[in-house]
């Protein structure tokens, strides 16, 4: 798993701009606050299935990637498989690391 996600998803926590777990990251996608989704790639697949037509839906792009402990540890929380990010920039610093270039700042 790149390290370099999981600073800017710790970077991200600090900064209030995410939101984790079923219920609040499906609440906030309701309200049109997510701008992307990372999901564990240890989620039961019902999950999986569940957040893919939420990213279709809202047109949001979507990642599967890492375990849950790892995506958990990240944040400072315990047992979450689901991350929303709610920061734009936040979104284009990941999105640039996974095209293979460096994060912003």
């Amino acid at each position: 798993m790149n390290n370099k996600i999981l600073n800017l998803l710790g970077l991200a926590t600090r900064a209030r701009n995410i939101v984790s777990g079923d219920n609040a990251v499906e609440n906030a996608l309701k309200l049109k606050k997510v701008k992307m989704l990372i999901i564990s790639e240890e989620a039961s697949e019902k999950t999986k299935k569940n957040y893919k037509f939420y990213a279709n839906k809202y047109n949001i792009p979507i990642i599967f990637m890492g375990k849950i402990d790892e995506l958990s540890n990240a944040i400072g929380e315990k047992n979450r498989a689901i991350i929303g990010i709610k920061d734009i920039n936040i979104v284009k610093g990941i999105e640039k690391i996974i095209d293979g270039g460096e994060a912003i700042g």
